[in-house]
């Protein structure tokens, strides 16, 4: 995509003064359920009304959509809302019945973002078509393969294009349902910055407390919008209680969030230094993981020392990574000096994290 300063055109047609907003129920339950919703929603910021109508799920056994039943559901809150809809379109058959039912915004869902074959069969079946297209980030951390997909639309001719964010799988227990890894949008952002970037909060926190802080950290990322599921009782809904808010919480975060707007030079430079400084914030973050994760590693090489009686400190490895490091740290634009600071207190306490085990 040498030119992507086209695929802007449907974000910036649409001249809002606020962050694009995609909101409404994981799961269209019941043609009551969608409109009632959908009504709560008409007078807010909200511009795209979503719904999931297939819902494909990790496991089978769990509600799975009422299929496209429910798209006559999303015709009806167009009728009498005004509001454009959005669904999830996961197969050519979905995208036919989704465009003969007027659905306005499609998006892929990660688990068909892995799959070339997937999005190639959803590409040929909107070949052309004006109605926008985003692509969500595969379930795992692959930039090549996000970006692969929406190479594949935009050469089927599919100019209304963008990408939402929603995280990445983990097979490790934090705090997040699916970890942001940050620096893998702002690396999409950086690569194609004409490209919209949608955050989907709900899928990175799977809990409806963290939604303010994540949305509030793209915002500061310059991302376009936000893709926010929404449910008038969401402890009671029948997919993803847990990360749903109702409408009043909605509209509250919409109001508390701090748009930044860039009117002159001032606001400018501190638009970009929240920007950098939110980039910083992410990367320390990353930073702290990393070094807890080395020293779970230091703790279990200390058990094996102590199991075969083995000394802790071994100076010929340590030189070895000294020196490779060095090297490394130059091709980053790393001082020496800053290295060997950095890795002798990294060794030293992973020293410490050895000698606590050895003399337990």
């Amino acid at each position: 995509m040498k030119n992507t300063k086209e695929l802007r055109t449907w974000l910036d047609d649409m001249n809002l003064d606020h962050p694009l907003v995609v909101a409404g129920p994981c799961s269209a339950e019941t043609e009551e359920q969608v409109l009632k919703i959908a009504h709560e929603l008409k007078d807010s910021d909200v511009n795209y009304f979503r719904a999931g109508i297939w819902k494909p799920r990790t496991r089978p056994g769990n509600f799975e959509g009422v299929g496209a039943l429910g798209l006559k559901w999303l015709q009806k809150v167009k009728a009498e809302t005004g509001m454009k809809t959005a669904t999830e379109v996961a197969n050519a058959n979905h995208v036919k019945l989704a465009l003969e039912h007027d659905i306005d915004l499609l998006w892929i869902g990660a688990r068909s973002t892995v799959s070339p074959f997937i999005v190639q069969e959803i590409a040929d079946a909107l070949n052309g078509t004006d109605k926008i297209v985003l692509v969500k980030n595969p379930v795992n951390p692959d930039l090549a393969l996000w970006l692969g997909g929406i190479e594949r639309l935009y050469t089927a001719n599919i100019k209304n294009l963008g990408v939402i964010h929603r995280g990445f799988s983990t097979y490790e227990k934090t705090r997040y349902r699916n970890i942001p890894e940050w620096q893998i949008a702002i690396e999409l952002q950086n690569r194609f910055p004409d490209l919209p970037l949608i955050c989907d909060p709900s899928h990175i926190t799977g809990n409806r407390e963290m939604i303010f802080d994540v949305s509030q950290t793209a915002l500061d990322l310059n991302f376009d919008g936000l893709m926010i599921e929404t449910h008038f009782d969401p402890d009671n809904a029948w997919s993803d209680a847990a990360q749903q808010v109702t409408p009043d919480s909605l509209k509250q975060i919409m109001e508390d969030l701090r748009i930044r707007k860039t009117t002159d030079t001032e606001a400018d430079y501190r638009a970009e230094l929240t920007n950098l400084r939110t980039q910083i914030n992410v990367a320390d973050n990353q930073l702290i993981g990393i070094l807890g994760k080395r020293m779970k590693v230091s703790d279990k090489i200390g058990e094996l020392k102590k199991d075969k009686n083995v000394a802790i400190l071994q100076s010929r490895r340590w030189n070895e990574i000294l020196g490779n490091m060095i090297l490394e740290g130059e091709s980053k634009g790393l001082s020496e000096e800053f290295v060997l600071r950095m890795f002798k207190a990294i060794h030293q306490e992973s020293i410490n994290h050895q000698k606590k085990i050895i003399n337990s």
